[in-house]
């Protein structure tokens, strides 16, 4: 402000005085008056900086902000990028930004607005503005969030880190620890062996622990019977258990925080003969972020699986036994379809991986709600895509298909042992024949199988019958799949083991995959109610269908897994060639 227009404004507040008022009072007011000149000063600036910069502006003192939209943005969050979120709504948030061009703030913005998966506006704030709205903050109720476990961080593991690098090792270790320390480093030598799985088991004479690894257990170590009581304790206290009650199941789950990822565990403890049986299960939050490709889908297969999910409405049923990856298929297909405009619900049981910008609900038999409950709530919600853990019964199937036939997409699994299978699984349900014709798009029939360690991996020589019977299955290869195999240069390996891969000759598992798509010919063989695994998988193969066991052995042909490796894996399948 000027020295003319402070004068100015000092001898015109003089001369309006009252005689009643002390000169302290005037004193008071005229600061209060210069006070109010300069915010209106400060705001102005800020409004022709807004118009500058073409952004809207607004002045936060004195508008009601519900608590709902402060805590969008973390007071901590807030203080350091000086925004603010004053306004939200079903499709708008609004933000109020002091400094627009800092890029910490444009990079907070950008995954701010993915993250909430709306409309997100900006709108530029004085200083003075942030500051009122910011004080609102101590206004909040402390919300203190319950955890589901005892969180262990890394550094509990670091000790161990370098001393178990074989299974051997563990065991040797297991016996210089202490009880406390004991399970953490069964659960780091299970992190740093890849397990999906620790199973701890009273015996009659010994505690016996085994890790699944790649799908296939493993002892890893035998406790003295001893320590039984303590190491089943400490257990349950990090889940969260009740630990004098030992005459029921208990379920319970904590979480480990490492560096780059999150590890769920989740806690299942059985009474058996000769005490309770511990599983944990370790869910590991990088599992999330993989992708079709990743998982093994390529060339037509992985083209009709695109092209078929793609679709606005209908079904997509991933089959094969307990563990062979359907649920992680279904969400690689979530996390492609997963776009700000598109409201996608699942409803599984239980929720295994946590997935940002979805809608996870979980089925709760209890309070019965199931799946065929859950679902009908879901359609109620106006969802694009709803993803059904399993469909189990007739009622669930119904409302599945009625969903896929109203302009839903629906991504579910189902027990089957190929993709052939899932039509006769679902009449023999009782479904109606009118309504699976039009509502399935997709049947996805998998396995998992376990790649080749690339350090070990070396050439195998197989016998004449296997390289016989290997001819005979890819010579049924369809002409539509247009994949060519040279039958005089068949190469195929194997592993040896070596201490990267603990020995076991494999390090992580692929899938192998055949997609089956509805077209006319199979369309009568459903409309008919007459139909069996092997016409559909006759009819599928006639239209291009590369089967599950031609896809491993595919696979097996470029040194990503072994021969008996498939075998093993489809054994059940290879009765067909």
């Amino acid at each position: 402000m000027s020295k003319d227009k402070f004068n100015f404004s000092l001898k015109n507040f003089l001369s309006n005085k009252k005689p009643e008022i002390s000169s302290s009072a005037v004193a008071e007011k005229f600061s209060a008056k210069m006070k109010d000149i300069a915010i209106k000063d400060k705001e102005n600036e800020t409004k022709k900086l807004a118009a500058s910069l073409k952004l809207s502006y607004i002045y936060l003192s004195g508008l009601a902000i519900r608590p709902e939209s402060l805590r969008l943005i973390p007071e901590q969050t807030s203080s350091q990028l000086k925004i603010i979120c004053f306004y939200d709504d079903d499709k708008i948030i609004n933000i109020g930004v002091t400094e627009p061009n800092r890029p910490d703030v444009q990079k907070f913005l950008n995954d701010f607005r993915k993250k909430h998966r709306r409309q997100t506006k900006g709108h530029l704030i004085s200083k003075y503005s942030f500051n009122k709205a910011y004080a609102l903050y101590k206004t909040l109720p402390k919300i203190k969030e319950a955890p589901l476990g005892v969180e262990i961080f890394e550094k509990d593991f670091l000790k161990y880190k370098e001393e178990i690098i074989t299974f051997k090792d563990l065991e040797r270790k297991a016996k210089s620890v202490s009880l406390t320390d004991l399970i953490t480093l069964v659960i780091a030598a299970a992190i740093k062996s890849r397990a999906s799985d620790i199973h701890i088991e009273a015996e009659q004479n010994l505690i016996k622990v085994r890790f699944r690894v790649d799908g296939i257990l493993h002892d890893v170590a035998a406790i003295d019977k001893e320590n039984w009581p303590k190491i089943i304790a400490r257990v349950k206290l990090l889940a969260r258990l009740k630990i004098n009650v030992s005459e029921r199941p208990q379920d319970g789950r904590f979480t480990i925080y490492l560096t780059k990822e999150r590890i769920d565990v989740r806690v299942s403890v059985l009474p058996t003969g000769y005490g309770e049986s511990i599983v944990m299960r370790l869910l590991m939050s990088s599992a999330v972020s993989l992708t079709l490709e990743t998982l093994g889908l390529e060339g037509k297969t992985f083209e009709k699986l695109s092209r078929e999910i793609a679709n606005p409405n209908g079904m997509v049923v991933t089959t094969g036994p307990t563990g062979s990856g359907k649920t992680t298929t279904l969400y690689a297909i979530l996390n492609k379809l997963n776009t700000p405009d598109i409201k996608i619900i699942t409803i599984e049981d239980p929720i295994e991986y946590r997935l940002e910008g979805i809608n996870q609900s979980q089925v709760d038999a209890a309070k019965n709600y199931t799946f065929a409950n859950g679902l009908r709530s879901i359609l109620r919600q106006d969802p694009d895509i709803v993803m059904v853990g399993e469909i189990r019964d007739l009622e669930t199937a119904d409302i599945s298909m009625n969903a896929a036939l109203t302009g839903h997409l629906v991504l579910s699994t189902l027990h089957t042992n190929d993709a052939s299978g899932t039509i006769p699984r679902l009449l023999s349900m009782g479904v109606k024949p009118f309504l699976l014709a039009p509502a399935i798009n997709a049947m996805v029939g998998q396995r998992l199988v376990r790649r080749l360690c690339p350090d070990c991996k070396e050439s195998d020589h197989l016998g004449k019958v296997t390289l016989q019977k290997i001819e005979n299955i890819l010579k049924q290869l369809p002409l539509k799949s247009n994949i060519k195999v040279d039958f005089s240069k068949l190469k195929f390996y194997k592993s040896r083991g070596c201490p990267k891969c603990q020995g076991l000759g494999f390090w992580g598992r692929i899938g192998i995959y055949e997609v089956m798509t509805m077209n006319p010919e199979i369309e009568q063989l459903v409309l008919s109610g007459r139909v069996s695994e092997y016409d559909m998988q006759k009819v599928a193969v006639k239209h291009g269908l590369v089967t599950m066991l031609q896809d491993g052995l595919l696979k097996a042909l470029k040194g990503i897994t072994s021969v008996d490796e498939v075998f093993r894996v489809a054994k059940d399948i290879t009765q067909n060639y």
